[in-house]
């Protein structure tokens, strides 16, 4: 469909992007981040795409991209979806206000029903945030330590607190 559409309008020079086998869902995919370097380079003035799902498939990513893409000055065709960004009509910017509303309302309702799940939880009696004595259990390295506290008495060790020589060169 991309090939026909460059045939038909006269566009021979073009490069394919495509990931294959990757889930639209990820905001970063190998072809779409290469594509993506190359618009903020300005190697490229014109994206064209089978349907606008096949840019990817959260609302949240897709007004991001487009945002981007309208601030670099990319064209943006979608062919299945007859969405062509260089017209400026009042349908089109109408048509990008209720995708922002959409993405709006997509972020409200998922931040209900985590707060709602969290509510539910709190009723239950079940102890939010991080289980008591669950630290970090990674081995550190106590070479900071050793010298920061080494030689000074029990009192001056506390933080905040500094030896009276500490600090003078």
């Amino acid at each position: 469909m991309l090939k026909d559409y460059c045939s038909n309008q006269g566009i021979s020079k073009f490069k394919i992007y495509s990931d294959v086998g990757i889930s639209g869902v990820r905001d970063s995919r190998p072809q779409l981040d290469l594509l993506l370097k190359e618009v903020r380079l300005g190697s490229i003035r014109t994206i064209l795409l089978t349907k606008l799902d096949r840019l990817g498939r959260s609302l949240k990513h897709l007004l991001n991209l487009l945002a981007e893409f309208k601030n670099r000055n990319v064209r943006l065709v979608s062919i299945a979806d007859g969405i062509d960004t260089s017209n400026d009509s009042p349908m089109n910017r109408a048509f990008w206000q209720l995708l922002g509303i959409f993405a709006e309302l997509e972020r409200e309702i998922i931040r209900s029903r985590v707060l709602g799940g969290l509510d539910r939880a709190r009723a239950s009696g079940r102890r939010l945030g991080r289980p008591v004595g669950a630290g970090d259990k990674r081995k550190r390295a106590t070479s900071g330590y050793c010298l920061r506290y080494a030689g000074r008495d029990k009192e001056s060790r506390k933080l905040g607190k500094r030896s009276p020589t500490q600090g003078v060169d």
